[in-house]
């Protein structure tokens, strides 16, 4: 009797990870069902693979990152990949070359996948469509950050054991950040109740339509929430005054154990890092390995990485 092969909801799609809305509940299952493979892998004494032996893979990151980019190259090299990161501080977009032309110059050098973080939103869907491998979108501009979302699942399943009937509070500096739209999409998909809390000026106009619950008062906001998503402030993309002053958003909106207390009693807490502490969170609660996720999310982002590279390089 001939063996069937295994079917994959990635493998009828597109080669690319562009963003939590272009993907359906079954792919962002397959992806979270793949990452938790490699969870005990990265724990072990043998770390390496040999699932994308032979494959290049090219990081090109135009914003500065630590967590992201590191895990990335992480994950490829543990796959097994070749991983080459360009330092595009130095690259000739300094010489004004777009990102077209950067596009054709990868393109010509045969990679199997190009991971892309860039300022301008759109910019990975451009590429995509400019060259003949797989792209990974690792955040562009406000739009989206599709393996950040992925990975702060996999922790929430990780600990609750699962995602649907949960109610998530995802609170700070909504407007400018691709985080939180990228976790509201997943969490909707996979049956969260979600709740977004940030100051008038950091909530963008028609967030509702997304299928949340919006809040200006954080104690309303935490009512009865299971998870407290807590976001950086993205001084670099704002242009003009958001904020009367550091001190006053960290009194009505950054976390403290008191705030924390309108949530549910067993809440746990997540921030995506870098954390500005004394600004967003309370320094001892982020530190508290009773209530706080955060080197957890950093631990499981190399496993959703290895995932993804393994999923979309066919």
């Amino acid at each position: 009797m001939a063996t069937e092969k295994k079917v994959t909801a990635i493998k009828n799609t597109p080669r690319h990870l562009l963003g939590i809305q272009n993907l359906s509940v079954l792919e962002a299952k397959e992806i979270l069902t793949e990452a938790k493979s490699f969870i005990k892998l990265n724990r072990g004494s043998s770390k390496k693979l040999d699932v994308l032996r032979g494959k290049t893979q090219i990081n090109l990151f135009f914003e500065p990152s630590t967590r992201t980019q590191s895990s990335f190259d992480l994950a490829g090299k543990r796959l097994g990949a070749d991983v080459m990161t360009m330092n595009m501080g130095n690259s000739a977009l300094k010489k004004g070359e777009t990102l077209i032309d950067t596009a054709m110059t990868l393109n010509a050098m045969h990679p199997d996948i190009i991971v892309i973080r860039h300022q301008d939103s759109g910019a990975p869907n451009l590429l995509s469509q400019k060259v003949n491998c797989t792209v990974i979108n690792a955040g562009d501009g406000r739009r989206e950050h599709p393996t950040q979302a992925l990975l702060d699942a996999l922790t929430i399943i990780n600990r609750k054991g699962n995602i649907e009937g949960l109610k998530i509070a995802i609170c700070g500096d909504i407007l400018h950040s691709r985080v939180a739209r990228s976790n509201i999409y997943l969490m909707n998909m996979l049956g969260a109740e979600v709740n977004v809390i940030a100051p008038k000026t950091l909530m963008p106009k028609g967030i509702d339509s997304l299928g949340v619950k919006s809040f200006t008062d954080v104690k309303k906001g935490l009512d009865g929430c299971d998870i407290v998503m807590m976001l950086r402030l993205q001084n670099e993309r704002m242009q003009g005054s958001f904020l009367p002053s550091k001190r006053e958003y960290y009194e009505f909106f950054g976390l403290t154990p008191e705030k924390l207390k309108f949530a549910k009693k067993d809440a746990l807490l997540m921030h995506p890092g870098p954390m500005n502490r004394g600004v967003e969170i309370d320094t001892k609660l982020a530190d508290d390995i009773n209530v706080s996720l955060v080197k957890e999310q950093v631990e499981l982002g190399v496993a959703v990485r290895m995932a993804c590279l393994k999923l979309y390089c066919k």
